[in-house]
């Protein structure tokens, strides 16, 4: 429960909303109770009026609630006929009946209606938080979880902001005004009618302590099987190329029927839970009827039908609220198992802040990264160890290796996903970590090696983070990464819509839309993560010469596993296992005839030889 302590934010956001909203709840309840009233003066009236021979006066008058003593009052000194008492009466309880109703529609349209603005507010507290962490947690936790935790997970939360609150104040606002009324009318027919709701209490005790268990395991099963159908989705081409539907759906079988056995285990706990608080219910009934009519039959304890009835009625009443406590006890447990699950994002501390007293400058380019160590904190890994290396504003830089020799954690640290284990990063003079985030990412521009088109047009991608762009902007900047005939070929051309990732899109495409997505912003740093990839020779060569001329005032650090000897790079950078082995232009490294020569030499034995 004390999970559910996050939502008091929510809740005194909206507390008008809400103060209201249980002020309707009272009144409903209050015209509610005011019909056994009613009833019982009728059913007393017309005994009295028959003067049927077993009619008892009761002793002492009832005592009424003060709307119903002057309802009492007026009819009896009007003068009516029984049959006209009867008619106004039944006309009353139909009104008090149509109050209800009344305040119940008031009721829902504040309550309900404040629970939907509070999910609507918690899924983007949630949402504006996930944008905040860092690199590292998206890296160590599954997408469909994330998924879950803002679909699923806020919908059970939403059922304890609405239905439950509803429901709990509905419950203690009839059990208030039902036994506050049923004492005034009999104290010790009260206790009898009353004694199984002790059971009932400790009944819901411990099931709802089972609850909230199977709750917990059944929203980690669904966190899983959301997990699951993601990553099928999302790999179908992979699993249709080495024909392993039939093994994923395996896979997908086991974690369905996981959920299935503990959702139906659950299933059969409230099945045997709600039919025994009717059970309980009903038994206060049968006492009510039984103990009020001995006390009749004997006529010791100033009780008549009409008590009977009105006791009858009361209990009716509760029947629905108290049957609830199972349900509203279900939900709130429930939603507090998922506000857990919550609460663990929403108290994650992203490891990338944003610094105190951050400095907004602009760029110029200059970089340089002395004594950076840098492991990666979800696999330990050592990607960098004392690189040292001094860029100077408007150089072309190009940094070389294999696959794993830390290139890409250059770009990763230069835009501050990660932070480097020791040393620093310095542009312009300024640690790279008294740079304020926003202002650091919003003037590098940056291909990464992984390109992620979103489901838009193309024109969208292009201009993806920019503030202002026009149409101008986006056919130099396709140009730029010679892209420009393809988009032309297409059928909407620039507003031809990308599907997911865009899947609609050959390799090359997309990677010449993501550069032209980094050129649009014209900044003076830009980073090249291996774009360049799946694109042909003569593609690679156009793109390079138009690269040129648009980086000649820029910085470009230009990472890749091949070697463009036809670009003129103002220094070139070997890495091999996080560690600089070599540093120099083109040529000055193929006379030194090293590492860099032999990587050279053998991509030269490639091109001669495709078959290779």
């Amino acid at each position: 429960m004390k999970q559910l302590k996050a939502l008091n934010k929510y809740f005194w956001k909206y507390r008008i909303r809400l103060s209201i909203g249980i002020v309707f709840v009272f009144l409903s309840n209050y015209f509610n109770v005011l019909s056994p009233q009613v009833t019982g003066f009728v059913i007393d009236f017309v005994e009295k009026s028959l003067k049927l021979s077993d009619y008892r006066p009761p002793k002492t008058p009832p005592k009424y609630d003060i709307l119903v003593q002057k309802f009492i009052h007026t009819v009896e000194n009007s003068g009516y006929s029984l049959a006209s008492v009867v008619a106004l009466c039944g006309i009353t309880i139909l009104g008090l009946a149509l109050l209800r109703g009344f305040f119940l529609f008031l009721m829902r349209q504040t309550i309900i209606v404040m629970s939907r603005h509070i999910e609507f507010d918690q899924k983007n507290e949630i949402y504006r938080h996930y944008q905040k962490l860092d690199t590292a947690f998206f890296k160590s936790h599954n997408t469909g979880d994330l998924m879950n935790r803002i679909s699923e997970d806020v919908s059970r939360v939403r059922m304890f902001t609405g239905p439950a609150i509803m429901y709990l104040a509905n419950l203690i606002a009839v059990i208030s005004l039902s036994v506050f009324f049923m004492l005034k009318r009999n104290v010790e027919l009260t206790l009898y009618v009353l004694a199984p709701l002790p059971l009932l209490a400790i009944t819901i005790y411990f099931v709802n302590n089972i609850i909230n268990k199977r709750s917990e395991r059944i929203q980690a099963l669904l966190s899983d099987l959301t997990t699951n159908a993601q990553e099928s989705y999302s790999g179908i081409r992979v699993i249709k190329s080495f024909v392993q539907e039939r093994a994923m759906l395996g896979f997908f079988s086991k974690n369905s029927e996981d959920y299935r056995k503990n959702a139906v285990g659950l299933a059969k706990v409230e099945a045997i839970y709600f039919p025994s608080i009717t059970l309980l219910i009903g038994l206060s009934t049968l006492l009510t009827i039984m103990i009020g009519g001995l006390y009749y039959i004997y006529g010791d304890r100033n009780i008549g039908i009409d008590a009977i009835v009105e006791f009858v009625m009361y209990i009716n009443m509760l029947t629905f609220p108290v049957s609830a406590i199972g349900l509203t006890a279900s939900m709130i447990q429930r939603a507090a198992a998922s506000q857990r699950r919550i609460n663990e994002f929403l108290l994650t501390d992203p490891a990338i802040r944003e610094p105190d007293d951050a400095e907004h400058i602009k760029l110029q380019g200059d970089i340089s990264f002395h004594n950076v160590n840098f492991i990666y904190p979800h696999t330990g890994i050592r990607a960098l160890k004392n690189f040292d290396l001094e860029i100077k504003r408007g150089e072309k830089v190009a940094i070389v290796g294999r696959t794993g020799s830390g290139k890409s954690t250059i770009a990763q640290l230069l835009l501050r996903m990660y932070d480097p284990t020791e040393g620093e990063i310095k542009l312009d003079g300024i640690d790279i970590r008294k740079i304020g985030v926003k202002t650091l990412r919003e003037q590098i521009s940056y291909v990464p090696q992984d390109v992620f088109l979103f489901s838009d047009t193309v024109e969208n991608n292009i201009l993806f983070g920019m503030k202002e762009g026009g149409k101008e902007d986006v056919l130099q900047a396709a140009t730029q990464a010679s892209v420009q005939k393809e988009i032309e070929s297409f059928p909407e051309q620039y507003d031809t819509m990308i599907g997911e990732r865009g899947v609609t899109l050959s390799g090359g495409q997309k990677q010449r839309i993501s550069i032209a997505r980094a050129l649009v912003k014209d900044p003076n740093l830009v980073v090249f993560d291996d774009c360049l990839s799946a694109v042909d020779a003569k593609t690679e060569q156009e793109i390079l010469s138009s690269l040129y001329e648009y980086l000649k005032e820029k910085t470009a650090i230009i990472i890749t596993h091949r070697i463009f000897s036809l670009f003129n790079f103002d220094k070139i950078v070997v890495l091999k296992d996080g560690e600089i082995v070599e540093e120099g232009t083109h040529s000055e490294l193929i006379d030194a005839n090293g590492y860099y020569a032999g990587l050279y030499a053998r991509q030269q034995e490639q091109e001669d030889d495709p078959g290779t």
